[in-house]
C-alpha cells in the first residue's frame, strides 16, 4: 500500500467536522465504557474461590456461553480490521471474514467437548493428564501467554486507533497515552471481575456488536435502494481500482510470494481457531460437554451472521469513503468502520454523524475491552494455575493465594501489553489477529489434538511441539516484513527480515505436527497406555469431568 503526501495531508475525519460535537461523543463514549466497568464491579462481588475466577462457576448456559464465546471472538480484527482491509483491499479482505467463520468447523468437532470434559481449568490439565506434569503445564504455560500477548497486541492497535480517532488526537505522545489507558482499564476488568465479571460484558459487548452491525448495514443498504450490485459498483468506483477491487488479488495473488503468503494465512485462519487460549477456556464455564458443544453451536450461528454483514461495514465505507481519508485517518485502515459510522449518519459535522460515530466507537471499544479482557484472563490463569501453582509450589498453594497470583499475573501481562501495542498501533488488526492464530495454530493445536487422539504420544514430544511450533512461528514474524523492510511494517525505518511471507503458518504449523510425532518417535520413555484410555473414555463420554 503506497502512502502519497496528497492522502496523508488529508484532515482526521473526527478531528476536522466532527469538532463542535467532541462533547457528545466523549460523553456516549464515557456512559458505555461506565457501564460496562459498573457490570464487572457487580460479577467481581459474586467471584469467591479458583473455580468462579477461572470458570464462572461453571454456571453459564450453552446460549449465554455462545454469546460470550461470539464476543470474545469478534475482536477488533473483525470489527475493525476485516472491515479496514475490505475498505482498501476489496475482495481479498473479504477472505478473513471467511477464514475466521470456517475455523469454527474445527473447534466444534474436534476440541470443545473433549477438552471440557478432560480439563479443569487450563490447557495445561489436559497435558498434564497423561504425561509428565511439571515440563508440560511450564510449556503450555509459556505458550499460552505468548499466544495471548500477540493476541492482545491487535486489541491494543485497535484501540489506540479508535480513541484517537473519537478524540481527534493527533500527536505521538498523545497516541501512546490511550495505548496505556486502554492496557489500565483492561487490567482493571480482570482482576476485578474475574471470569464472571469478563463473561457478562463479553454478552452485552456481542448484543451491542451485533445490533450496531445490523444498524450500519441496513443504512448502507437503504443508500444503496438494498441493491448489493449497486454497492460493490460504487465501491469499486471510489476505490481507484476499478473491477480490479471486485477480483482476487488486489493484495494478495500479484506475485508468487503474495500467493503463497494467502495459503499461509488460509492455514494460520482455519487451524488457529482450536488452538486460542482465550476461546479454550470458555469451554470450562458451562457444566456439561453438552453444553459446551451447544454453545459452539450459537456462536458459529451469531458469528456468522456478524462476518456476512462485514460486507456491508468493508465495501459501504469503500463506496463512501476515499481510500486517502481511510489511510489518512489510519495506516492501515483499521478506523473504516467508525468513519462509515460517520459518513452514513450524516458526515462529519451533522448531529447524527457525530451520534452515530460515537455510538458505534463505543461499541467498538466494548468489544476491544471485552475481548483483551478474555486474553488476559487465559493468560494469567495460565501463569497461576499451570506455573505458579503446579510448577513452583508443586501444587501446595491454597485457592486465595493462586487468584491472588493470576490478578498479580494480569497486572504483569497487561504492562507488556501496553508496552508491545505503542509498537503495533499503526498496523493492521486483521493482519496481527491472523499472526496469533498461526502462533496458536503451530504451538497449541497439534499438542492438544495428539494429546487426545494419539496413544503414543509422549511427554517429549508434547515438549517438541509446543517449543518448536512457538519458536519457528515467533522467529519468522520477527524476520518477516510485518516487523521490518516495509512502510507499513512495526519498524518502517528498519530492514532486517529473511523471511517474504508476511504469515509464518505455511512452515511452522507443520513443523509443529512434525515436531510432536518426531519427539515421540524418539522418546525413551515409554507411552502410558492406561492413562490415555482413561484420557479417551473421559473426553468422549464425560465420565469424571469437572
Amino acid at each position: 500500500m503506497n502512502l502519497t503526501p496528497q492522502a496523508l495531508a488529508l484532515p482526521l475525519a473526527a478531528g476536522g467536522g466532527a469538532g463542535e460535537h467532541r462533547a457528545l461523543i466523549i460523553t456516549l463514549f464515557a456512559v458505555f465504557v461506565a457501564a460496562t466497568l459498573g457490570l464487572t464491579v457487580r460479577a467481581g462481588r459474586q467471584t469467591k474461590g479458583a473455580e468462579d475466577f477461572y470458570a464462572g462457576g461453571r454456571q453459564f448456559s450453552g446460549f449465554q456461553n455462545g454469546l460470550a464465546i461470539s464476543g470474545d471472538y469478534m475482536s477488533a480484527a473483525s470489527f475493525l480490521g476485516i472491515a479496514g482491509a475490505i475498505a482498501l483491499f476489496g475482495y481479498d479482505g473479504f477472505l478473513y471474514s471467511i477464514g475466521f467463520l470456517v475455523a469454527w468447523l474445527v473447534a466444534l468437532l474436534l476440541v470443545a467437548e473433549p477438552l471440557r470434559n478432560t480439563g479443569r481449568f487450563t490447557m495445561g490439565d489436559v497435558l498434564a493428564h497423561r504425561m509428565r506434569r511439571r515440563p508440560v503445564r511450564t510449556a503450555a504455560g509459556v505458550s499460552t501467554i505468548i499466544v495471548s500477548i500477540f493476541y492482545l497486541l491487535a486489541q491494543m492497535a485497535g484501540a489506540g486507533a479508535l480513541v484517537t480517532l473519537l478524540l481527534g488526537i493527533t500527536s505521538e505522545a498523545g497516541k501512546i497515552l490511550v495505548v496505556v489507558l486502554v492496557g489500565v482499564v483492561m487490567i482493571l476488568y480482570v482482576t476485578i471481575g474475574g471470569m464472571k465479571g469478563t463473561t457478562w460484558v463479553q454478552m452485552v459487548k456481542a448484543v451491542l456488536l451485533i445490533a450496531g452491525t445490523l444498524l450500519i448495514t441496513f443504512l448502507v443498504a437503504l443508500k444503496f435502494h438494498f441493491n448489493i450490485s449497486t454497492l460493490l459498483g460504487a465501491a469499486a468506483e471510489n476505490s481507484g481500482k476499478g473491477s480490479a477491487f471486485l477480483e482476487p488479488g488486489l493484495k494478495y495473488g500479484a506475485t508468487a510470494t503474495s500467493k503463497i503468503d494467502f495459503l499461509s494465512l488460509g492455514l494460520a485462519l482455519v487451524l488457529g481457531t482450536a488452538g486460542l487460549p482465550h476461546i479454550l477456556i470458555r469451554f470450562y464455564t458451562v457444566p456439561t460437554a453438552k453444553a459446551a458443544r451447544k454453545s459452539v453451536n450459537w456462536a458459529i450461528g451469531i458469528i456468522g451472521v456478524f462476518y456476512l454483514m462485514t460486507i456491508a461495514l468493508g465495501f459501504g465505507a469503500a463506496a463512501l469513503i476515499k481510500p486517502g481519508t481511510i489511510i489518512a485517518s489510519n495506516k492501515a485502515g483499521n478506523t473504516a468502520a467508525p468513519l462509515l459510522a460517520e459518513a452514513i449518519g450524516g458526515g462529519a459535522g451533522s448531529t447524527g454523524g457525530a451520534i452515530l460515530l460515537a455510538v458505534i466507537s463505543a461499541v467498538a471499544f466494548a468489544t476491544i475491552l471485552a475481548v483483551v479482557a478474555g486474553l488476559t484472563l487465559a493468560s494469567s490463569s495460565s501463569f497461576a494455575h499451570d506455573l505458579y501453582v503446579n510448577v513452583i509450589r508443586k501444587g501446595k498453594a491454597t485457592e486465595k493465594e493462586e487468584v491472588g497470583a493470576a490478578r498479580w499475573a494480569t497486572v504483569g501481562i497487561g504492562a507488556v501489553a501496553i508496552v508491545l501495542g505503542v509498537f503495533a498501533r499503526g498496523l493492521n488488526v486483521a493482519g496481527l489477529v491472523a499472526l496469533a492464530f498461526a502462533v496458536a495454530a503451530s504451538a497449541n493445536l497439534p499438542t492438544l489434538l495428539y494429546s487426545l487422539f494419539w496413544k503414543r504420544f509422549t511427554t517429549r514430544g508434547a515438549l517438541w511441539s509446543i517449543y518448536g511450533g512457538l519458536a519457528s512461528s515467533v522467529l519468522l514474524v520477527l524476520f518477516s516484513p510485518v516487523v521490518s523492510g516495509k512502510e507499513t511494517s512495526m519498524f518502517p525505518g528498519a530492514d532486517f527480515g529473511f523471511f517474504p511471507l508476511e504469515n509464518p503458518g505455511l512452515i511452522s504449523i507443520p513443523l509443529g505436527f512434525l515436531l510432536g510425532w518426531l519427539g515421540s518417535l524418539l522418546s525413551k520413555e515409554e507411552p502410558d497406555v492406561a492413562k490415555y484410555a482413561e484420557l479417551e473414555v473421559r473426553s468422549l463420554t464425560g465420565t469424571g469431568a469437572h
